[in-house]
């Protein structure tokens, strides 16, 4: 199974990047490939002005294509998600997510934000046709400790809502990835 992971967070590091890479090294323990990604990637002036020949961008698309699921990290800012990761998500194509899980991740200031991801993220998510957008973790930002060095520290309570999210995402792309092995069989029987 294939990951993308990608930190929509404009400082790194960032306490969503932190929440991420604890992700991708869970995921990496139980055999699943992760390909990473920031937005430090991509060129400012590409997702500014909506370049979407971007080399770097074309290389992505082309990842998500053979990938089964997403991972995606953001910091809230004014009671969304990251406007610089609004704008790489922008530049995807409108099938870009099909057939696949995603697993969003979110810190806040607030627990007011807590919302954010529903509110905000999944309808984008969902428009790029996601075949299915999990719950997800929501942290505030006082549950991530250490978050400059890797391995962050992460809240007790925090640590077991990653853990639990992380095995219904680790389920669902073990389903996903099942039913696309059905699917391309079929077709190379039609074929």
């Amino acid at each position: 199974m294939k990951v993308i992971s990608l930190a929509g967070s404009p400082r790194q590091p960032s306490r969503s990047s932190a929440l991420l890479a604890l992700s991708e090294q869970w995921l990496s323990a139980r055999g699943v490939e992760v390909v990473s990604y920031s937005l430090q990637d991509f060129a400012a002036e590409d997702l500014l002005f909506a370049n979407f020949s971007s080399p770097q961008l074309k290389e992505l698309v082309a990842q998500l294509e053979t990938a089964d699921g997403l991972l995606i990290a953001t910091p809230v800012y004014k009671a969304s998600f990251s406007g610089a990761l609004k704008t790489l998500l922008d530049l995807l194509p409108e099938r870009a997510l099909e057939h696949k899980v995603v697993l969003p991740l979110a810190t806040a200031g607030s627990t007011g934000h807590m919302l954010a991801i529903d509110y905000a993220l999944k309808p984008v998510l969902s428009a790029l046709k996601a075949q299915e957008v999990l719950q997800g973790v929501f942290a505030h930002d006082k549950l991530v400790g250490q978050y400059q060095s890797f391995p962050a520290e992460l809240e007790d309570e925090l640590q077991a809502r990653l853990d639990d999210s992380l095995e219904t995402f680790l389920a669902a792309l073990g389903h996903r990835h099942s039913l696309a092995i059905a699917r391309a069989k079929r077709q190379h029987a039609h074929a």
